[in-house]
């Protein structure tokens, strides 16, 4: 009897030390350029919930993301390692029958690592970290998934006319496959972004009595530009077409955060919901996004292209109201939430994110990290890898070399990146220069061909499209 009493005793604890454990919302959008949210000073876009994060929370001013287009940057997020030190440093194609093309299984993803503390694990919206069955959301530590497995999708759902992926075609043909709900391709009738904040308010609906972990990746404002009327009549005020869509869908995605909000408050566990809000790298620049002062855009390693809409907020811990002014990186979501859920269990891979809550709290004034590093890759058509770009983040400098530039710039006197400090500070230019390059020393070549080898991936896989 005392056995079975001290057993009940252990489970007990362990389901109240479980509820205090907090639950996780990331919030990850596609291609949102930096000044086309409120916090970062938007007035011609209106994101009164998403600005609520950083009201409520922390705004990070100088947050960056470890590649500057999609598939990399969000391999990166969701291990806390640069991706490179595993080889995922293309975009991936849309290759359903290859166990290469996408996030390697020696990978501990953060969803693997959630679980090891019993959160339940839900993946909303766009994957691309591999559309082979090995490589989906439910072999990657998810619980549940309900989205699309390429790198982009239509908006609405009369264009999502192949039943799966056996009627792809081509890489864009991907677009129109049908969602796919855990393993079962579905009917839905909803806006795209309306269905992936439906059914994340749905998940907490459901799970609000345990510890969760949401990672809701948005495809908007990412291309093609599709927009309800709802939305697009929100937004007279700007007569530029492209603009005006663009908006709008930025505004679908504040609406789906005012809606989480609204199910985290009437579940009574908003205050101790850590909700991250980010963009996977920065806008296009092809008339739609808006990156304000910053030089570049999505692609390359100027901070156009780096540094991004960067917020959260935790209201049991962290005081609301602050700007962090100091770099961080996507990779320190994973080992902050590591710190917080399991910090007795090793992690399987080394983590290259640092925790931030001490910063955060006040308890450690240094700067989190002392570099920060960005290796862009570029696959000519012979096709031989070279290094098509590498920057550092060093204090106030910014170390940046590639095609076009080789340059020092101080982004604390001068955010835009245009005076080039080389000659004036070479001792801090060659230091890092260096630095870079024992840094890549500890990276690897691509494991895959990306977006751009195509064809190329087409000629050496001639089945790629039969089944």
């Amino acid at each position: 009897m005392k056995k079975i009493f001290f057993t009940l005793l252990i489970f007990c604890f362990s389901c109240n030390s479980n509820n205090q454990l907090p639950n996780v919302i990331l919030i990850l959008t596609d291609d949102l350029g930096y000044n086309d949210v409120g916090f970062n000073g938007s007035t011609e876009i209106f994101t009164p919930n998403i600005d609520g994060i950083a009201d409520n929370g922390v705004l990070f001013s100088e947050g960056y993301v470890s590649y500057p287009v999609c598939g990399p940057s969000r391999a990166g997020l969701m291990t806390g390692r640069y991706q490179d030190t595993f080889g995922f440093g293309k975009n991936p194609l849309f290759t359903p029958k290859d166990p290469n093309m996408g996030l390697p299984l020696t990978e501990q993803t953060m969803a693997d690592m959630l679980k090891l503390s019993n959160y339940r694990t839900f993946a909303v919206g766009k994957w691309h970290l591999g559309a082979h069955e090995s490589l989906r959301p439910l072999k990657r530590g998810f619980d549940e998934f309900f989205g699309f497995l390429t790198g982009g999708h239509r908006y609405f759902p009369e264009e999502w006319t192949l039943a799966d992926e056996t009627e792809v075609k081509s890489q864009n043909q991907a677009y129109r496959t049908k969602l796919l709900r855990n393993d079962e391709r579905i009917e839905e009738k909803e806006y795209l972004t309306d269905a992936l904040s439906r059914e994340s308010v749905d998940f907490i609906d459901r799970n609000s009595d345990k510890p969760f972990f949401i990672y809701l990746a948005y495809n908007a404002p990412h291309g093609p530009l599709q927009a309800t009327k709802e939305y697009l009549d929100r937004y007279d005020h700007i007569e530029d077409k492209t603009r005006k869509t663009y908006a709008a869908m930025v505004s679908a995605v504040d609406d789906g955060v005012g809606d989480i909000i609204s199910k985290l408050k009437e579940k009574g566990i908003y205050d101790n919901t850590i909700i991250y809000f980010l963009s996977d790298n920065g806008g296009r620049l092809r008339g739609d996004s808006d990156n304000g002062e910053l030089r570049g855009k999505k692609g390359n390693l100027f901070e156009g292209g780096i540094r991004v809409p960067f917020a959260m907020q935790w209201p049991k811990e962290i005081n609301g109201g602050q700007i962090f002014d100091r770099p961080i990186i996507s990779l320190d979501i994973f080992a902050t939430l590591k710190e917080l859920t399991s910090p007795e269990i090793k992690s399987k891979n080394e983590l290259h994110g640092v925790n931030l809550i001490p910063y955060l709290k006040g308890e450690n004034n240094n700067d989190p990290h002392e570099f920060l590093f960005w290796r862009n890759n570029f696959m000519q058509n012979d096709p031989k890898l070279r290094i098509e770009g590498s920057a550092v983040r060093y204090g106030d400098f910014k170390f940046i070399k590639n095609k076009e530039t080789d340059a020092l710039y101080n982004l604390k006197k001068e955010i835009s990146e245009q005076t080039n400090l080389k000659s004036e500070k070479n001792n801090i230019y060659d230091s890092l220069n260096i630095k870079f390059k024992k840094w890549s020393k500890t990276l690897m070549d691509p494991i895959f061909l990306g977006l751009i080898a195509n064809d190329e991936y087409n000629k050496l896989n001639p089945d790629r499209f039969t089944y």
